[in-house]
């Protein structure tokens, strides 16, 4: 009895150390319990999520520089509660003056912010004073929303476009690009209700999965580039510019579709006191549109499915002055055809991809508002990160105002892979560094070594970054070496397809990969998610006995990194042992790598590549 007893205990012990638990705060575990999200990484039986279609007539005036706007939102409530009240939120009332926000901003930035001249709710009026609105505002409902039903909303506002343009705004006097530009119902979802939480300018966006029409009224000599289809190009445009933007659609070749000079003496669009741009874009988290009367206009197209040959158009819009821009459409085609056919593997989802040249270096759905640099190899590395998000977060719909990690993270992989194979690995890992690594890890800041599941919202800006873009991304990868190419991309893109229009976490992200590799990995999502562990590992001791050599690592840091042991043997002769993240599952603190050294062994160097080691120092050893 106390043998088998004995045994028993072992067994238990094993059991418990291996079947680690993840936090989860107390509503995301009762989103669990109520049947919403399921512990195998699948939508829950009781999923749900909300649906806004919305019909829009925004028109801007250049002279006054103020967008007005006209929607009738038709709201289903896919929930089970009954919805008392709902939050609107204007994201550019970040621009009001008294608005909390994570920096200092110039008076340029600096606005009125948004005003409602009419709210209508299922024909009854409301008197609504929004002079000291936020960005994210209740409306109590005269009549609530009961579960299944709808209600049709009808909303009347106006607000100033900014003079400095960052995400949106003024890129010059009459050129704007207009984003957030429409009054929206907030996310309703299963583990949060309402999503209150005020945008600042730092952190990004959570939006539902909605339908729209969108009309844009601008004065003739402007063109509109907006999400979505352009539904009336006849309409808009002279016959013959129509006829090369239609032609574009089917086309290989990146043609002029108009130069800024003939947008601006009148060749192009129809010359009606005001022109009305109409587009659509169904099951989409956002739509945003710039507009100009002096942007040259390119365009060409890409196959991103090659199984039924669908195209998507590739176009881009910018003043003459930006030469990189020229080959921005070049780039788009090359990062659509690839992230569609290699990593992550799945056709681009969308009709079109409309790079704009602005100062954001930011991504909306089917828009890129991009800066221009003298560096054409660095214009294409921002555009490719920024179309990478085409996946994180549009096709999947991730709150990023909480978990920014899993958009930025992703978006960080994906650039870099794609830079690996247009640049190779050595300058990819180069540009990794540079423009990875060294802008965040090595900040002094102790926010550095903050969870990365910590909310995006409770970090500075140095910790913001190393959470959402780096340490995810380096776990990503640390877990593509471990699992391998083939398993990782399976687990990746069974993940996409479960969440793919809808709304994961990151327990779901964790849980399906559980799940599908039959692997119990949360020592890993521990590990480098939960954890305050950084990058640094030392060689401890070399213990050498005749011609078998056992190195014995520290790893300080804690992170279950992958890394190289390079072998330098008398002879000049070099070898590498490489290790994955496993290296680490079963003791996270210490680890002995053994090799023979027959040729003589004169030094040893522990190399994490892209890993950077807070102390490299003390990676060396020399005989």
């Amino acid at each position: 009895m106390k043998h088998t007893f004995g045994i028993l205990a072992i067994l238990l012990f094993a059991n418990t150390v291996s079947a680690q638990e993840l936090y989860m705060p107390r509503n995301i575990k009762a989103a669990y319990d109520n049947g919403t999200r399921s512990l195998d990484g699948k939508p829950g039986k009781r999923y749900w999520q909300n649906k806004g279609k919305y019909d829009m007539q925004l028109t801007v005036t250049p002279k006054t520089k103020l967008v007005e706007g006209k929607e009738t939102i038709v709201y289903t409530n896919n929930s089970p509660d009954t919805l008392k009240q709902v939050t609107i939120r204007f994201v550019n009332n970040v621009h009001k003056p008294a608005a909390p926000r994570a920096g200092y901003v110039n008076p340029d930035f600096l606005s009125k912010g948004l005003t409602i001249g009419s709210f209508v709710v299922n024909g009854k009026k409301y008197d609504l004073d929004t002079k000291n609105w936020g960005t994210a505002e209740d409306v109590q409902l005269q009549e609530a929303i009961l579960p299944g039903k709808s209600a049709e909303f009808t909303i009347d506002w106006n607000y100033p476009l900014s003079k400095e343009s960052g995400r949106e705004g003024q890129i010059d006097s009459t050129t704007y690009f207009v984003a957030y530009a429409y009054p929206r119902i907030s996310v309703y979802d299963d583990y949060n209700g309402w999503d209150k939480i005020p945008h600042t300018d730092r952190v990004e966006f959570y939006n539902d999965f909605n339908d729209y029409q969108l009309a844009v009224k601008v004065p003739k000599n402007y063109v509109v580039w907006a999400t979505g289809d352009l539904k009336n190009p006849d309409e808009v445009l002279q016959p013959d510019f129509a006829a090369k933007l239609k032609a574009s659609y089917t086309s290989d070749e990146v043609s002029a579709i108009a130069t800024a000079e003939e947008i601006y003496n009148g060749a192009v669009t129809r010359q009606n006191k005001w022109n009305t741009w109409k587009f659509s874009a169904n099951h989409i988290t956002d739509v945003t549109f710039s507009m100009s009367n002096h942007y040259n206009w390119d365009a060409g197209s890409v196959i991103v499915d090659r199984k039924t040959k669908r195209r998507a158009s590739v176009q881009s819009s910018y003043d003459t002055a930006s030469k990189d821009f020229q080959q921005t459409v070049a780039y788009g085609k090359l990062a659509l055809d690839w992230f569609s056919n290699n990593w992550p593997g799945v056709p681009y989802p969308f009709s079109k991809m409309t790079v704009v040249r602005g100062f954001a270096d930011m991504e909306f759905p089917m828009m890129v508002n991009d800066s221009s640099s003298p560096d054409p190899e660095f214009t294409q590395f921002v555009l490719n990160h920024e179309v990478a998000h085409t996946y994180f977060p549009f096709y999947m719909g991730i709150n990023e105002t909480r978990y920014a990690h899993m958009d930025e993270g992703w978006a960080t992989t994906l650039e870099y892979l794609l830079a690996q194979a247009q640049l190779g690995k050595e300058k990819a890992d180069a540009n990794y560094k540079a423009f990875r690594v060294e802008r965040w890890i090595n900040d002094a800041s102790t926010e550095e070594d903050q969870p990365v599941i910590s909310m995006s919202t409770q970090l500075s800006g140095s910790g913001y970054g190393n959470n959402a873009y780096v340490k995810p991304s380096l776990a990503y990868l640390g877990m593509k070496d471990m699992l391998g190419d083939d398993a990782f991309k399976k687990y990746l893109l069974v993940y996409m397809d479960r969440w793919n229009g809808k709304h994961p976490i990151p327990w779901d992200f964790f849980n399906t990969f559980n799940n599908v590799s039959g692997q119990d990995l949360n020592w890993y999502w521990n590990n480098w998610f939960f954890s305050n562990n950084y990058i640094d590992l030392a060689i401890d001791k070399v213990a050498i006995k005749g011609s078998n050599y056992t190195l014995s690592i520290k790893n300080i840091g804690g992170f279950a990194v992958p890394f190289d042991v390079k072998i330098t043997y008398l002879d000049g002769t070099t070898k590498i042992v490489h290790q994955t993240p496993a290296f680490w599952k079963l003791n996270q603190k210490t680890g002995n790598v053994q090799f023979s050294g027959y040729k003589g062994v004169a030094a040893i160097n522990i190399d994490g590549g892209i890993f950077m080691d807070a102390t490299p120092a003390d990676n060396r050893w020399k005989k």
